[in-house]
């Protein structure tokens, strides 16, 4: 596809808030963010069967972070990189632009491996966010980061109390800077209509995706890293990364393809591709933003069950995201990032909740993207020393910094395999060679995940309606059906 190459589409979506006219949303184009920078230009196939030191299947935030440290630690490396459609064209070129210091599974890892291997984990993922921003500066990369923190609002009694058990967890966990707020404290930051209160941790910041990741694309093949787009592998073993125009061979093959993992030959049940789904306003006026606050820019999520995560742009517009339709049936991802109309009204609806004050603000681009989930709901690293497989992901959508953190692990593994180090901190941090079983086969898999959800947001509505300072026990049943 050309820079110039437009893909995706235009619909109606109903009247505006105030009722008068029909918008027209661009729904698709793989992402907002592709629509502001433009798709990148092609990078050539692989042309025929290949030899490398290292394969890394995946063409995303995890993929190249992995080659530009593997790298930048031994620039002798012939380092392969195998994309299917283009350099961020998956969840690294849709997300909501948050990176921040989340993992996921960081809880049972504390369960399994004891409290102080989870601090320590938590810890390096504090520091990922920094690291994420020095390579940047480094590499005079424009990604519009702006380190404003993340914060996180209480909207119900429920809410507030999970808020402040929350607030208690990450502070055990080593996030001794994390600060806890009440509505007064909170509305000084951001006006989200019946915030009673909120938690601010700075180990965050918003960025725009697309210039990442198209600015890492571009440092890794200046270290002399090949990139191969519109190659699709459809096998891995041990290698040998297949493709319908050749196969690379190379003792390491690592396969860093998060929600499109499922098809891959083999891995239809290893990690689930669930779907998310974003929102992008038209650009706020000065009288908008003066109403809203959000001076400090902050990365902004809330504690309802169904989740959701915004930002506050770089060009003054705020992207919105939820989970949408969560899965398709038989793991199936969607076409160049197009979404649902019910979807767009939904979050659309979700966006006027929070700022009633934005009503008449139109929506002018739509968009989804898949994550990967596995059954635990735990990211995982690993490198197979038997076999020279490897593997990360599972970030189940915190994956913007999750990934760098990934790819310094990975990198620490094959030093330490090939013998150019020994064992690292990374590589003793309590992720690395997690095992997790597979994902049910269908019709199970869609019954669980769409009841998971439906009951997630019947609990939301249930506590919005009670006013009561307990979750519901609904909740409970979807947390018991999703093995978290």
């Amino acid at each position: 596809m050309s820079s110039t190459q437009s893909v995706g589409g235009t619909e109606h979506t109903g009247s505006t808030a105030g009722g008068n006219t029909a918008r027209t949303v661009v729904n698709g184009g793989i992402s907002f963010w592709y629509a502001q920078q433009g798709l990148p230009a092609p990078r050539e196939p692989l042309p025929s069967d290949a030899a490398a030191d290292v394969v890394i299947v995946g063409g995303g935030f995890t993929g190249l972070w992995t080659a530009y440290y593997l790298k930048k630690a031994s620039p002798f490396l012939r380092i392969t990189v195998l994309e299917q459609k283009f350099c961020g064209y998956g969840a690294s070129g849709r997300n909501g632009g948050w990176l921040y210091n989340g993992i996921a599974g960081r809880d049972r890892h504390a369960r399994v491996h004891g409290h102080e291997a989870a601090v320590r984990l938590q810890k390096a993922m504090n520091e990922t966010v920094a690291e994420v921003v020095r390579v940047a500066e480094a590499e005079v990369i424009d990604a519009d980061i702006h380190r404003g923190g993340v914060l996180e609002v209480a909207c119900t009694p429920a809410q507030l109390a999970r808020l402040k058990a929350f607030h208690e967890a990450e502070l055990s966990f080593g996030e001794k800077d994390r600060e806890l707020y009440g509505a007064r404290e909170t509305a000084e930051r951001i006006r989200v209509a019946d915030a009673v209160g909120s938690t601010w941790t700075p180990h965050g910041a918003r960025l725009n995706p697309v210039k990442l990741v198209q600015g890492l694309a571009k440092a890794v093949e200046a270290l002399g890293v090949t990139i191969h787009e519109s190659t699709p592998v459809t096998e891995i073993r041990p290698k040998h990364a297949v493709t319908p125009y050749g196969t690379v061979r190379a003792p390491y093959v690592l396969r860093c393809t998060e929600g499109f993992t499922a098809s891959l030959k083999g891995h239809r049940r290893t990690w689930l591709p669930m779907n998310s789904s974003m929102i992008a306003t038209e650009p706020l006026t000065a009288e908008q933003w003066e109403s809203v606050g959000w001076d400090g820019r902050e990365t902004l999520g809330d504690m309802a069950h169904a989740y959701m995560y915004a930002q506050r742009t770089a060009d003054g517009r705020i992207a919105l995201g939820g989970r949408g339709v969560p899965y398709r049936f038989g793991s199936r991802t969607d076409n160049d990032g197009r979404t649902q109309p019910a979807t767009i009204e939904a979050l659309r609806a979700l966006l006027l909740r929070l700022f009633p004050q934005l009503t008449g603000v139109e929506v002018t681009h739509a968009w989804s993207g898949v994550l990967g989930v596995p059954r635990d709901w735990c990211a995982t690293v690993t490198l197979d020393r038997s076999t020279g497989l490897g593997w990360a992901g599972g970030y189940v959508g915190s994956g913007v910094a999750t990934t760098n953190l990934a790819a310094r692990t990975l990198c620490d593994l094959i030093q330490q395999d090939s013998g150019q180090s020994g064992a690292t901190e990374l590589t003793a941090l309590p992720w690395v060679g997690h095992k997790v079983r597979k994902w049910e086969p269908e019709p199970l898999r869609w019954i669980g995940v769409h009841g998971m959800y439906a009951t997630y947001r019947a609990a939301d509505r249930r506590e919005q309606g009670t006013q009561a300072a307990q979750s519901s026990r609904l909740a409970r049943i979807a947390d018991r059906v999703a093995g978290r």
